[in-house]
């Protein structure tokens, strides 16, 4: 940290004149209003926070007071490598205890990069005490931590993030009744404790789930707005969100359930859902019952984001043009499509003929309202190119399509001849701009 220093001269007055007396200038640092001195520490790092108790005495204590406290990798690459990380935390943890004083709304720590996680069961307890609001906690991969009971006397807890730890709430949990945002990453927790977790905390909006649970996913929330889920899939329930109006799903594993889900059904339950991601995996999910329309139109859908999906295979591509048919104030769609060297199956010549007969089957749709379109992955199959005539014709407002090939998708020469057949495309739009990235 840079420490500002004044420096001062004496300049000996003319011959003939006498001195004038002057005060010595005041300490302006020193003598800064609470607040300010907060507002400065809270905006630096916690070492170079802490380092300002040598500027002077009134200052030596200031950082002990910080409602926000970071204790994360920088701050282990930064103190004493001849002491081994173990007891570098330790000594700082034991520091942080002893000296600190009145609340601490905000604390993050991660020592994921440690070889070894220490017990911080006190940390845990101390600020459970001390009006804790905002918890980030990230442990090692390998050593996951198993919260204490403290942990669940965070009363006045509104955001948690938790990665690689044990969360196993003790029976009289009653929930965290302040809850607005959760983060669970690679959290080992069961379906129903999980559950129970979700419905003690009434005020949820965001939920974030990475990795965290491999069967049952059960979530009731009245005050849902966001779910961002990635991870394996046997089972998902949604119920009672009616304002949910961001939804990703991502799912790493492929399970002989696929298809067992009908997207209409599960879709229905979002009546004003606004973003919605799905994946491969995902769509393979949701793709079994594929109907002709949904009973209540997605009204509210604005942007759609299909990723790693394969255009050439009839579920998938019936229900991307299902989502895409069923949504008319869509005004993105974003479809990044699979490389083809990753998959050994080649789509047989019925189904494409399938697929092509689908997109003939939308003559009747408009999409009044797209305006970006990007394709990304794009290696001018015959469903990928009806998609993207498709568009066109039948995007009166749109501005931009944004076409991106994939990154070992034919010769230059091949690329070519697909934007030669795009140019051709009627276009409902005379605003449309197409680009097409050759390289």
């Amino acid at each position: 940290m840079q420490v500002l220093t004044g420096y001062y001269c004496y300049i000996m007055p003319p011959k003939g004149k006498k001195r004038s007396s002057r005060t010595v200038p005041p300490d302006i640092l020193s003598n800064l209003p609470d607040n300010i001195i907060d507002a400065i520490m809270m905006h630096l790092p916690l070492r170079d926070a802490v380092r300002t108790s040598i500027l002077s005495t009134k200052w030596r204590y200031n950082w002990c007071r910080l409602p926000e406290l970071t204790l994360d990798q920088a701050l282990w690459e930064m103190t004493d490598n001849g002491i081994s990380p173990t007891i570098r935390f330790t000594n700082i943890i034991f520091h942080l205890l002893t000296l600190h004083v009145g609340p601490i709304s905000k604390f993050a720590l991660s020592i994921a990069t440690l070889g070894n996680c220490p017990k911080i069961d006190n940390l845990i307890c101390f600020l459970s005490r001390n009006g804790i609001q905002n918890l980030v906690l990230q442990f090692p991969k390998d050593n996951l931590y198993k919260l204490p009971s403290s942990f669940f006397m965070c009363s006045q807890m509104r955001h948690l993030s938790l990665n690689n730890c044990i969360l196993n709430p003790p029976p009289a949990f009653k929930g965290f009744d302040q809850l607005v945002s959760l983060e669970l990453c690679e959290v080992t927790i069961s379906s129903k404790y999980f559950r129970t977790l979700i419905s003690c905390c009434p005020l949820l909006e965001q939920l974030v789930l990475h990795s965290s649970i491999t069967n049952h996913i059960q979530i009731t929330s009245p005050k849902l707005i966001s779910f961002d889920f990635r991870g394996r899939i046997n089972f998902i329930s949604l119920k009672d969100v009616p304002l949910l109006a961001k939804l990703s799903l991502v799912d790493t594993g492929y399970y002989e359930k696929a298809g067992k889900c009908g997207i209409a059904k599960f879709l229905e339950s979002f009546p004003v859902l606004e973003h919605l991601h799905l994946d491969y995996y995902s769509v393979r999910f949701f793709a079994g019952e594929v109907p002709g329309q949904l009973p209540s139109a997605l009204n509210c859908l604005k942007r759609l984001c299909l990723s790693d999906i394969s255009l050439d295979e009839l579920d998938v591509a019936s229900c991307t043009l299902y989502l895409i048919k069923s949504s008319p104030y869509l005004q993105q769609i974003e479809i990044k499509v699979y490389d083809e060297d990753e998959w050994v199956e080649r789509t047989v010549d019925d189904v494409i003929d399938a697929i092509l007969e689908q997109v003939e089957g939308l003559s009747d749709v408009t999409l009044n309202h797209l305006r970006a379109v990007k394709l990304t992955g794009i290696s001018g199959t015959e469903p990928e190119m009806e998609l993207i005539k498709f568009l066109l014709a039948k995007s009166p407002i749109l501005s931009r399509m944004l076409i991106k090939p994939g990154l070992g998708d034919g010769s230059p020469e091949t690329r070519l001849e697909v934007l030669a057949e795009i140019t051709q495309f009627r276009r409902a739009s005379p605003k449309a701009e197409v680009d097409y990235k050759l390289t």
